[in-house]
Formats: structure tokens, sequence, C-alpha cells
């Protein structure tokens, strides 16, 4: 390991060091693009930067719907640390505990013990986590949908009860097999769903005993209308082409329990579902709560519109910076409010971050983050969609277009750029790929059953009427 990314000694203090260090903590947008900035903007002689993520990569989160669709493939929606941010030191391990007054961070890999390093100046991009509520059934039949293999997971789960539910011949199960369950009514949820279903439609012609018909989606969401970023008007005509394609959505319901599979609302609707999806909202990472540094009433850090890390009375915290979703960042263009946790405003003010972090070790002044929001885009499957850019209010193919042509702008790196362009092309001409991996999670299952030792098959008394011995039961 490079000595920048030194532990503490056993003595308990830190070796000494010849830069700066630099720690940033997250290699999601926040974390990637900081350290990518902060790179061009400072030379290894004038800072040494270290990334620490439980993950190698970063994870563009707005085409998780497309790699679960399989219109792009999902290694094509991440980008290695390693290889990308040249220059930098990436650590593979889990934040468990900030001492910012120590300048001391803990990590836990996967494998070995816990250790620590300490730093200069940290940077705290650990983004949110899914945010679940104490709903029966709920830890053990939903699956998330913020990381690529959660889209991975989804895919092969979805064509997998379709496989299942073909080769069935109870309606009773075939019915909950193609029962599809979101929770959810934001743009994770609503893409999510849309792409799924898209992908189902296609799927099911292939199968002689199943029809769309027999194809059932279900969408809860506890308030009283989709996409509310969109604006009552966009947001509308969304749930309308939901509606005409026949997946049910549910507004004003809450999700009151799913143990087995079996969905209860709060409205009294009850179905039976092998499938159920959680894009209900996040929450700061809890890993705030474990370090010293000042919170607002959600968990989210409290900082300034320089991106520093401040007490409630504008107190800068020296050496803490943060953005994206752990941060309550004041929105500028709109005084009074708060910036949305959004991939627009992260990749912007891990821009700034950069830039004004560089400003801070050159003893320069910083400068505010401002950005005035463009707009909202979303996808509602192939060839659909529903935007409203600088005002101008787009649907269908324009608005499934500008989706696209936005997010593959703002995706990393000119390699993932043309993948992603090849991979779209390809898909014009080429069907979607229909076979489910399904034993992907699992890959040891198949060894471990060949590997058990089989029972002995149970001599059978002898046949004395007919002076033979029984054959054997298989």
């Amino acid at each position: 390991m490079a000595s920048t990314t030194d532990a503490v000694l056993p003595s308990g203090a830190p070796r000494p060091r010849k830069v700066p260090r630099i720690v940033v903590l997250g290699g999601g947008y926040v974390g990637f693009y900081t350290a990518l900035r902060l790179r061009r903007r400072l030379g290894r002689r004038d800072a040494a930067i270290v990334v620490v993520d439980p993950r190698p990569y970063m994870t563009y989160q707005p085409f998780l719907p497309e790699a679960a669709a399989g219109s792009l493939e999902p290694r094509h929606v991440v980008v290695a640390h390693r290889r990308e941010l040249d220059g930098v030191d990436s650590l593979t391990a889990r934040v468990t505990q900030i001492r910012h007054a120590d300048r001391t961070v803990r990590l836990q890999p996967d494998e070995g013990e816990a250790y620590e390093i300490t730093y200069d100046h940290l940077v705290v991009a650990l983004g949110s986590v899914a945010r679940t509520l104490p709903i029966p059934g709920l830890a053990e039949e939903a699956i998330g949908f913020k990381q690529v293999e959660e889209a991975i997971a989804l895919r092969n789960h979805v064509l997998s009860k379709i496989d299942l539910a073909a080769s069935t011949w109870d309606p009773d199960l075939r019915r909950r097999l193609l029962t599809f369950t979101f929770v959810g009514g934001g743009f994770a949820g609503i893409e999510a769903i849309a792409e799924v279903e898209d992908m189902a439609r296609d799927v099911v012609r292939y199968y002689d005993s199943l029809s769309i018909d027999d194809l059932r989606f279900v969408m809860i969401e506890g308030s009283t209308r989709i996409l509310p970023e969109l604006g009552e008007e966009m947001g509308g005509y969304a749930l309308e082409q939901l509606r005409k394609r026949h997946i049910e959505v549910h507004l004003s319901t809450f999700l009151s329990s799913c143990v087995g599979g079996h969905v209860v609302t709060s409205t009294g609707l009850e179905l039976d579902s092998a499938t159920i999806v959680w894009t209900a909202g996040v929450r700061a990472n809890p890993v705030l709560q474990d370090s010293d540094l000042p919170l607002d009433a959600t968990g989210r850090l409290i900082a300034l519109p320089t991106l520093q890390v401040a007490h409630e009375d504008g107190t800068v915290v020296e050496g803490a910076w943060t953005a994206g979703d752990c941060a309550a960042v004041p929105d500028l263009a709109n005084p009074g409010m708060l910036c949305s946790p959004s991939a627009q405003h992260a990749v912007r003010q891990a821009r700034h971050l950069g830039d004004n972090l560089a400003r801070a070790l050159r003893s320069a002044p910083v400068e505010p983050y401002k950005h005035k929001h463009v707009g909202t885009v979303a996808s509602l499957g192939l060839g659909k969609g529903v935007a409203q850019v600088y005002g101008v209010r787009l649907r269908g193919w324009p608005a499934w277009f500008m989706h696209r042509t936005y997010h593959m702008a703002q995706m990393p790196t000119m390699n993932r750029k043309v993948r992603i362009v090849l991979d779209w092309t390809l898909a014009m001409f080429f069907r979607r790929e229909m076979v489910a991996l399904g034993r992907l999670h699992d890959p040891r299952a198949e060894f471990r059953e060949a590997s058990a030792p089989r029972p002995k098959a149970t001599p059978q008394p002898a046949d004395k009427s007919r002076g033979a011995t029984a054959p054997a039961t298989v």
C-alpha cells in the first residue's frame, strides 16, 4: 500500500507525511467527481488523495432502470475507481466511525481486521441509504434499487418468475409469480416499474402459455401523485401513461405488511406477489451518527454554501467538507431552501467542492455553490418519457431522447459513453436478451447440491408371492 494510505501506527502516532492528505469518504457521484477534480487541480506534491468506499467502482444510478430492463449492459453503468482515478489511492472498506477531532477515520474491510487512517482534510460523500420502515415482512421479502447488483438481481428475478409461471399449471401460483409490486412513486420507482414492465411485455411473447394480460404490475405510493418534482401537469401525464399500460397505481396508499409475499395496504388492498421492490425514499448514511460532526434534524451534515461543514451558528469546522445526499446544502438559487438530492446537484457540487478545497490549500478564498436547476427528465420505458427542461415540457419520444442524451453526457469517461451508445445502437437491431441467470446470486448452490451425500435407497422386502424382490422406489 502506498505511503499516502498508511494506517495509524500501533503506538497511536500517525506516520509523518510530507504533503497534506485528503480522505474522501464515499466513491459515488460526489466522491468520484471530487477526487477527479482535486487530482486535476493538485499535483502529487500538493496533496495525497484517498477514496474510501465498500465498492471499487462508482454506479451511475440514473441508468439502473435500463440495466434492469436489459437495455444496457450492467458493467457499462459503473466506473472503476482504480482505472479512472489516476494518482488517487483507493481503499475498499466500510467507514464505521469518524473522529474529526483526532482527524481519524475507522475502516472495516470485508475481510481482515478494522484499521484507522488519519487525514488533514476530510470530504464526507457517504450519500444515502434506502429509508426502510418497520413493516412486517419488508426486510425478508423486498429488494432495494440503489446499486447495480440490485438491478441485476431484479432482472434475473423477474425473468425467472416468468419462466416458473410458464412451467406451472397451478393458477394461484401463476398469478402470484406474475404479480410485480413496486413501492415508491419517485423517479427510482417510476422508472424501474416502467422499464421492467416494458421488458416483461417483450419477454412473454416467447411463451405460448402466457400472454401480456397475465402480467400484473402494481405501484404503491403514499402521496397524492407521482413524480412530484415534475409538477402536477407532467406528473399527471406520467400517471395517465402508466395506467394506459394497465399498470395499477394506488395513490395515498401505504404498505402495511408483506409477510410471505402477501401484500396488505392501508386502503385494504390485498394481493400475493412474488416480487416486491422498495424505492420509497432515502435517508442520510447512518454512519454519520457515529461521528463528532454537526448534523441537522434529518441526520445530514450541516453545510455552508461553500460546501464546508459548519456548526448551527455558522462556524466552520476546519478541514471538513461535504456535498450530495448526506449534506444539507443551502440552495442559493432558491433562498430558504436546500439543494435537492439529485444527480444534477451532486455532480456539480462535487466539482465545486474540488475547486474550493484546492483553493483552500493554496490559501485562496473559497466560493459559494449556486446552481439553478435546469429541469427534470424521466424515462417511462423504451421510446417513452416525460421531461421539463428550462420550463419547456416534453412528452413521449422527445422526452425519452432528452433523458438518454442528458445522462449519457453526464456519464464519466469516454470509454463508458461509447459503450453505452453501442448498447443502444445494437438494441435498435436486435431484441432484448431474455435469459435469466437464476443462480447468479448464489453461484455455489449447484456445487453444494452435487457435493451433498445422497441418502441410500431403502431395500424393499421380498415379494414371496412372486418369488422376487420388489423394485426399489426411485
